[in-house]
């Protein structure tokens, strides 16, 4: 068996990889998915910390977050879109005005 040590190691690497692409990148789409990396790096713990006290809630939680992620992505892709549409750039710096 894995020890627990390995698991919260790599959510932790998946999890700065997360975040260095949200604080380095000028892309929104590319934004998105480093905070899809970063509950996936969630989920892994979740699942890890689950497997480790020998239940099943750290999966059942998992279910919720991926439930959440999947509709967090399909708005912010919508919105991505529109924003294109809008501006035709994805640079976030281009949408700091609050107007259209």
């Amino acid at each position: 068996m894995i020890p627990l040590g390995h698991y919260l190691f790599v959510s932790a690497v998946l999890f700065a990889i997360g975040t260095a692409g949200v604080f380095l990148r000028r892309n929104l789409i590319t934004i998105l998915l480093s905070i899809e990396i970063m509950l996936n790096a969630v989920n892994l713990t979740f699942v890890a910390f689950g497997r480790q006290l020998g239940g099943f809630d750290g999966q059942i939680i998992v279910f919720f977050v991926m439930t959440v992620a999947a509709a967090e992505a399909a708005v912010g892709l919508a919105i991505v879109i529109a924003l294109y549409r809008h501006r035709e750039s994805l640079n976030p710096d281009a949408f700091t005005a609050l107007k259209w």
